[in-house]
């Protein structure tokens, strides 16, 4: 008999940074219950779906996500009840058709995020089969290479610096346990090399990553070679600019450094510093809405070095497919609240590796410890996983999921692909 869904519950939970998201409990017709927890990111694109708050965002009470809850129960549940929870897709489709929005503004896509991923889990309960193995389908699931922040800055660290993460990428492991543990390595020795150069260390950021108060952009690079050497394990480098958050006027403004850029003399910096670093990819080195500059920027180094998309494709087909057809990027970060539902996120992940493009499973700022995540990463063989760094409890559980999986799910490791 097939399953159907019985109820779906919801209720406003805290994220990692102690703001309001969303939480959803679905139970089946053979009285399974799960449920998913809803991320929330800082450092948004202007593209992204719409994330329904409850209004004034200096305040909780206007942070909060009563209005997104009730949409669950009032609207959602009433709409889904009684309907099948085995065909995710058909499932989507009737959430997205409820809301009516192209964004997903009426019911919130934190809402239906959630009974979209709550589902999903369901039904892989009770089929008693791990949530990765029901989500890949006829995809190759693999467990994903880690890109782990170490140093932030930008809205991730109280702007210390404009550039927001700086990751280590390990290289030639033969297991995600050994991969993971080298870059931990590298986290312990940055704080090593902060300290011993005199950098005023202002805790950890948003994502775990060492917060610095840097003189300049670069130094970060030069903090982390040195904190690469120190370990004496291969890494590469990465390199989250979310230039969006800095860019004002037609200009990118590095205030912590005093100076303007205009488009073409942001590439030539990037490229200057993947001609002396380590670096092999980069993520939204330009603004969301400089096409001209990020076709430029591919011609320049698409070759060799991962162009990331973040702001830029916001987890939304059609603008990949502009992207694709613009030769803008080479890669897109995965953000699932970005578009709000599981069948959006892999329809962007399959496009995208249809295209050439490289996909990166990617966590938000304000997450909390559902590891849902690593699922989608194993499941989506995109290869590559973003999660944050080594520390906070809610950045281990999804590396945590993982080193589960290497274990009990007899999965290759991407590092050796």
């Amino acid at each position: 008999m097939s399953l159907t869904i019985r109820e779906i519950g919801a209720l406003e939970i805290l994220d990692s940074r102690g703001n309001p998201t969303v939480m959803v409990q679905v139970e089946l017709s053979d009285s399974t219950v799960a449920s998913a927890k809803v991320p929330s990111g800082a450092s948004t694109g202007s593209h992204e779906a719409i994330e329904l708050r409850d209004g004034d965002p200096a305040r909780y009470s206007g942070r909060g996500v009563r209005r997104a809850v009730d949409n669950v129960r009032r609207v959602l549940a009433p709409a889904l009840r009684g309907g099948g929870a085995e065909d995710q897709s058909e499932l989507d489709r009737r959430l997205i058709e409820v809301d009516g929005t192209p964004d997903k503004s009426r019911l919130g896509a934190n809402a239906i995020l959630g009974v979209s991923c709550a589902a999903a889990r369901a039904v892989a309960v009770s089929r008693k089969i791990p949530l990765w193995q029901y989500l890949a389908g006829e995809r190759r699931a693999v467990l994903p290479v880690p890109m782990i922040n170490i140093l932030s800055g930008g809205l991730h660290a109280g702007r210390n610096f404009e550039f927001q993460d700086f990751l280590a990428i390990p290289l030639g492991f033969a297991t995600f346990a050994e991969a993971l543990e080298a870059v931990v390595d590298v986290h312990h020795d940055a704080r090593v090399v902060l300290e011993k150069r005199g950098y005023l260390l202002t805790g950890v950021a948003d994502e775990g990553g060492w917060g610095p108060r840097l003189p300049t952009n670069e130094t970060a690079l030069d903090v982390m070679v040195e904190a690469i050497e120190r370990a004496g394990h291969k890494m590469a480098i990465g390199i989250d600019v979310a230039a969006s958050h800095f860019f004002d006027d037609g200009k990118y403004e590095l205030r912590t450094e005093g100076r303007s850029l205009a488009s073409d003399q942001m590439i030539d910096l990037l490229a200057g510093w993947a001609a002396r670093y380590p670096v092999v990819s980069i993520e939204d080195g330009l603004a969301e809405d400089d096409w001209a500059g990020w076709q430029k920027l591919t011609a320049a180094l698409g070759a060799r070095v991962q162009l990331i998309g973040d702001d830029l494709f916001v987890t939304n087909l059609a603008r990949l497919e502009r992207g694709i057809r613009e030769r803008a990027a080479n890669a897109v970060l995965v953000k699932m609240n970005q578009i709000g539902t599981l069948t959006e996120t892999f329809e962007v992940i399959d496009r995208a590796r249809a295209a050439g493009f490289r996909a990166v499973i990617s966590a938000r700022s304000g997450e909390t410890e559902d590891d849902f995540l690593a699922d989608l990463a194993v499941a989506s063989g995109a290869g590559q996983i973003k999660v944050g760094s080594i520390a906070r409890s809610e950045r281990l559980a999804k590396y945590n999921r993982l080193l589960e999986m290497e274990v009990t799910g007899g999965l290759a490791f991407a590092g050796l692909i």
